[in-house]
């Protein structure tokens, strides 16, 4: 008889951080245009707005991936040039999934870009929640070397 794990439900976080050589405005421009991630999130095939409101609180967007899995995002916290906050109320094994992305200045020409996230799941074993964990880790360092690549240029 195989004893199988027991599921139950995990909470964790994943923050990753860049520095990346240029200005704050030209980052930002960047990162909230929430639509525009197929230019440097990984795997991200299209992202289209579900709401009239392309910016700041109450502005939703719908990923979708090269696999085909789909999420909805919902901007919920924006402080123009500093940070916003996005849940995502759809398409990931996860109750909650709550992500903030933010830059802070270092230098006239040098600024860091923090990507952060808390999740709750769904059932899983522990392992498949770590390994997922370590998936998010991943995604997040890849698209944000895209993302730096990019400003740099």
């Amino acid at each position: 008889m195989t004893k199988t794990a027991k599921k139950s439900f995990h909470t964790g976080s994943v923050k990753k951080t860049i520095m990346v050589k240029a200005s704050k405005d030209k980052v930002w421009r960047k990162i909230s245009n929430i639509a525009g991630l197929p230019m440097w999130v990984v795997d991200v095939k299209k992202t289209v707005y579900l709401s009239k409101k392309k910016r700041g609180v109450g502005a939703i967007r719908l990923i979708t991936f090269a696999d085909g899995n789909k999420i909805e995002e919902h901007v919920i916290a924006w402080k123009r040039g500093e940070y916003f906050t996005y849940i995502a109320t759809e398409g990931l094994p996860l109750r909650a999934y709550v992500a903030t992305i933010s830059i802070k200045i270092k230098s006239k020409k040098i600024v860091e870009l923090t990507w952060h996230s808390y999740l709750n799941s769904k059932k899983m074993s522990e392992k498949q929640f770590i390994d997922f964990l370590a998936f998010m880790g991943s995604f997040y360092e890849a698209s944000l070397e895209n993302l730096k690549a990019l400003l740099e240029k």
